[in-house]
């Protein structure tokens, strides 16, 4: 399972998603899902403009938890 760490690093910055959607021009629907997390693919130029716009890695803005047989 992935983990989107996008609103804790928004609440760090005290961002709201129209902040985020107007400095870096992705759809405000990507960034929704992402969010909350219900995103089920996200294009390489989102995550291209994510971490530059939050100055991180991609290892910052996605973790990758446990396999499900490890549950």
């Amino acid at each position: 399972m992935i983990k989107c760490h996008l609103s804790r690093l928004m609440g760090e910055r005290k961002l709201k998603i129209s902040d985020v959607c107007r400095d870096t021009g992705i759809n405000r629907g990507t960034l929704t899902r992402l969010y909350r997390e219900t995103a089920q693919r996200v294009e390489l130029e989102t995550l291209d403009r994510l971490c530059e716009y939050f100055q991180c890695d991609v290892g910052d803005l996605f973790e990758r938890l446990g396999s499900a047989a490890d549950r």
